[in-house]
């Protein structure tokens, strides 16, 4: 495989990737164009990125970044100047992620020789899909089970050591990896634009994703939480081919412009440049021995600081049609051993049948309304109402199958717990 970007990078690289977000003017900031002149709280400044505030350190305004991360695609060319660049992928295709040490030598002493730990996520660009983004990714899980949002292509990576993807964190990977060797990780992304629209008639816009990469040194106690550098782009992910087919309309459409309308849009450049963010939400991280495979143990994982840990864990799995005729069960009422079923994990705090209602719903991705009732299948076939009374009495980690039935009149569901 062919290495095409070289260290140090070019001043023409850093202007052309970035810098591509601003006008290159640079009207107001009072500095000419160029590498040493580039001023990221600037560009922080600029209202494209959406943010309400930046928690960026006072100091970051001379501070020269010690990493950069290159997406190796295209930016779109119907961007206009002041807008966030915006790229394009193909669901499921490899795309690189070049990590580069931008550290003068001798800078960061400590971690020169060591690791260091980078965390990849997509997440909801708009404001109002980060407020529902749990729900949003339970849904999703509900309709895709047993799929990921965020993969790591292993065998194309290179420098990459120890990947770790937690399976209840379907839009997140984490490896290490040492900034003075060349280090390229392969991601694919497995979700579309087009799921997380309000209505699915056909022809709908798609939400934006983020990618965005967090890297963390080691602490006293071996564990890699102390925050260096965080950085992130812009992405709309589409079926195979669509984006390249999007990008082919998008540069079509700036070559029938008049002169004067394109000076108005940024040039597409093959890779994307991300651009320094504020770093994800501080997480604590309970215990970071490695293990062997690539997923490993819930306890390898970050746990959010100030998350409330539910009362009850409940393990759902939906029975389909096709399930119930190729699979009978026993006399006893248990699946036959050749079934497989995918289990989503229901977390209660309040311990009541709302509550209940409630996040099956979610998974359902229906009204809360349209459960009628819940029952829970009794050791004869008897259907039992499922009460406060009964959740409360439910062991910790308990295993249902979901089999539902439609209401009396259709406009509606009964769900029973087997």
């Amino acid at each position: 495989m062919a290495w095409a970007l070289k260290l140090p990078l070019t001043d023409e690289v850093i202007e052309s990737g970035l810098a591509q977000d601003f006008d290159a003017s640079l009207s107001g900031i009072g500095q000419e164009l160029g590498a040493g002149a580039y001023s990221m709280s600037d560009v922080l400044a600029l209202p494209i990125f959406k943010q309400e505030e930046s928690n960026l350190p006072p100091d970051s305004e001379n501070k020269i970044l010690p990493f950069q991360y290159v997406l190796c695609a295209p930016t779109s060319p119907a961007i206009k100047l002041h807008d966030e660049t915006l790229t394009y992928l193909n669901q499921g295709q490899s795309y690189e992620i070049r990590m580069l040490d931008n550290q003068k030598i001798g800078e960061l002493p400590e971690i020169t020789g060591k690791m260091v730990k980078s965390i990849i996520r997509v997440v909801f660009h708009d404001r109002r899909l980060q407020y529902t983004e749990h729900q949003q990714l339970e849904g999703w899980r509900w309709n895709r089970p047993g799929d990921r949002i965020l993969d790591l292509d292993i065998p194309m990576s290179v420098g990459m050591i120890d990947p770790r993807a937690n399976p209840t964190q379907l839009n997140t990977v984490e490896f290490l990896w040492d900034p003075s060797k060349r280090t390229s990780v392969f991601i694919q992304v497995h979700c579309i634009s087009t799921e997380f629209t309000m209505r699915k008639h056909g022809g709908e816009k798609g939400v934006p994703f983020r990618i965005q990469i967090d890297t963390f040194k080691e602490n006293e106690n071996g564990e890699y939480t102390e925050h260096l550098h965080s950085a992130s782009c812009q992405v709309k992910v589409f079926k195979p081919k669509g984006a390249d087919r999007k990008q082919k309309t998008d540069r079509e459409k700036m070559e029938k412009r008049a002169p004067q309308e394109k000076e108005k849009y940024q040039s597409s450049y093959e890779t994307t440049i991300l651009t320094e963010c504020s770093p994800w939400p501080e997480v604590t991280y309970v215990n970071n021995s490695p293990s062997p495979g690539f997923n490993s143990s819930h306890n390898s994982f970050p746990v959010a600081e100030g998350v409330v840990r539910p009362r009850l864990t409940i393990y759902v799995c939906q029975e389909s049609q096709q399930a119930r005729e190729d699979h009978p069960k026993h006399e006893n009422g248990e699946a036959a051993a050749s079934t497989f079923f995918v289990y989503h994990a229901i977390y209660l705090e309040e311990l009541t049948a709302i509550e209940f209602t409630e996040k099956l719903a979610q998974l359902f991705n229906i009204s809360p309304r349209q459960i009628h009732q819940i029952f829970k299948q009794g050791p004869t076939g008897i259907h039992v109402l499922v009460s406060d009374e009964m959740i409360q009495n439910f062991q910790d980690e308990v295993c249902f199958v979901l089999d539902t039935m439609k209401g009396c009149e259709n406009d509606g569901y009964h769900i029973i717990l087997k």
